[in-house]
């Protein structure tokens, strides 16, 4: 999960009474441009963000767990492959309908062409205070800037939605409620491919702690290389993402960063920070990013699965590679380095000292 200070309200920012939908990236970020453009500064220093090999993610038709015996294994065994070998992999006849993606996207689309001012302050959407995010508050240098906007929505809002947005809201709630029962089913998948029978996961990640987040990465024609979202892992157990065809999401892969190819048809899905912790290192929580696209802008919208903030984590096997924390702790921890060091540290931070 995208930890929650990479986009907000900047400090002190002025918030334009225009009719443009895009946040005041430039004003905002002027120096900092200033400085790359002038040479003062260095450009990211990441391989080019654009010179990256392309690939397709393990594909895996869901349909197969309706078959018979063999297929079903078939299936679910290659589930906990590439979450193991690949922290990522896609899925087809997963069971959320074309239209309800379509309809999805189509009312994100609407809700961020709004002017800027109004999604910085409408309080018609009955979102909680900083659902709306944008940028890097504490970006010092390109490398920590994110050239994005995302609404952040706790599912809890979904449901309080009211007013002029109930197309979203019921829209939203139709998409988080489909996507959420996909998601416990590849939990239960994944658990049990460890031996690991349990509700543990419908008992811990219910509506009330999970999240939806709407995102959109603006066309970034000022600078040829930036982020739409800094190099990250999730902080959560599983997320299922939705994106469009534009692409711009990488990953790293044996050491290097490689280009995920869209397919409109499937779903991706991500292990995150705590499955990794649970799984006691099995199940692979894999740094990925996204990068701009000159000419066009994207769209994404992705779920998280997680647990409530007393949920104690501990790694189902022993000897723990990992200390027993919360939720809570693992977010604090989380927060704590971003605001010293500018990025995430995550669950390095969490590993016993006897490994």
């Amino acid at each position: 999960m995208v930890k929650s200070t990479n986009f907000s309200q900047q400090p002190n920012q002025k918030i334009s009474r225009g009719e443009s939908a895009d946040p005041p990236f430039e004003e905002t970020y002027k120096k900092l441009f200033d400085d790359i453009r002038m040479g003062k500064a260095s450009k990211i220093k990441y391989q080019n963000l654009f010179d990256v090999e392309e690939c397709e993610l393990p594909l895996i038709d869901l349909e197969l767990l309706n078959g018979r015996e063999m297929e079903r294994e078939e299936c679910m065994r290659k589930i906990a492959k590439a979450s193991q070998e690949w922290g990522f992999f896609q899925v087809v006849n997963h069971g959320i309908s074309q239209d309800v993606l379509a309809k999805m996207r189509k009312e994100q689309i609407k809700l961020f062409k709004k002017p800027f001012h109004e999604k910085m302050n409408d309080q018609n959407l009955n979102f909680s205070p900083g659902s709306y995010r944008w940028g890097t508050p504490s970006a010092t240098c390109l490398q920590q800037l994110s050239w994005s906007e995302a609404f952040h929505v706790p599912l809890t809002d979904i449901s309080s939605h009211s007013g002029g947005f109930s197309t979203l809201s019921s829209t939203m709630e139709e998409f988080a409620t489909t996507v959420s029962e996909l998601a416990h089913k590849l939990a239960r998948i994944l658990s049990e491919r460890m031996g690991y029978k349990s509700k543990y996961f419908r008992e811990t990640c219910l509506p009330h702690t999970c999240y939806l987040r709407m995102n959109r990465y603006p066309a970034c024609p000022i600078i040829p290389q930036v982020f739409g979202l800094m190099p990250h892992t999730d902080s959560d157990f599983l997320t299922i993402l939705h994106q469009d065809d534009i692409g711009g999401l990488q990953l790293v892969r044996d050491g290097k960063w490689i280009s995920v190819k869209p397919n409109p048809q499937a779903l991706i899905i991500n292990i995150g920070d705590l499955f990794q912790a649970w799984s006691n290192g099995v199940y692979k929580s894999v740094e990925h990013r996204v990068v701009t696209n000159k000419a066009k802008e994207r769209f994404s919208t992705a779920f998280f699965l997680c647990p409530s903030y007393d949920t104690e984590i501990q790694s189902c096997f022993e000897p723990s590679l990992y200390k027993r924390f919360t939720f809570r702790e693992f977010r604090q921890q989380v927060q704590e380095d971003v605001k010293k060091f500018g990025y995430k540290v995550g669950l390095p931070r969490f590993l016993l000292s006897t490994h």
